[in-house]
């Protein structure tokens, strides 16, 4: 009978952490995006221009702060519609891009191509 209680009681504690775990992703407490910091206004300008300088062009489309690559992210949509991620150092220096659009020719994450 101990054996057969303590399989039970390891099968509801392992029902447990798959419920918490479905939680946790459903809140979005798993979702990196969720913690997304935008870059605050005193440096979006220079992270602007840095990034369109970086791509030749299109516009800017998110910004994030401390992101796991840089200090600050710039995502930028060019007008064929492909999105360039481009990290900054805190001095607003390219340290590396990354294309995940249409036209992603083997980009990597310094920015340059096969």
């Amino acid at each position: 009978m101990n054996r057969k209680k303590a399989g039970i009681f390891a099968a509801g504690a392992a029902a447990v952490v798959v419920a918490g775990a479905g939680a946790a992703v459903a809140t979005g407490a798993l979702d990196d995006d969720a913690t997304d910091k935008p870059i605050p206004s005193s440096a979006l300008a220079q992270a602007k221009k840095a990034a369109l300088a970086a791509t030749g062009g299109g516009r800017v489309t998110e910004t994030e702060v401390n992101d796991e690559e840089s200090k600050y992210e710039v995502e930028v949509t060019l007008d064929n519609g492909s999105k360039v991620d481009v990290q900054l150092d805190d001095h607003f220096k390219v340290v590396g891009t990354e294309s995940d659009g249409a036209d992603d020719h083997g980009a990597d994450d310094n920015g340059k191509g096969e």
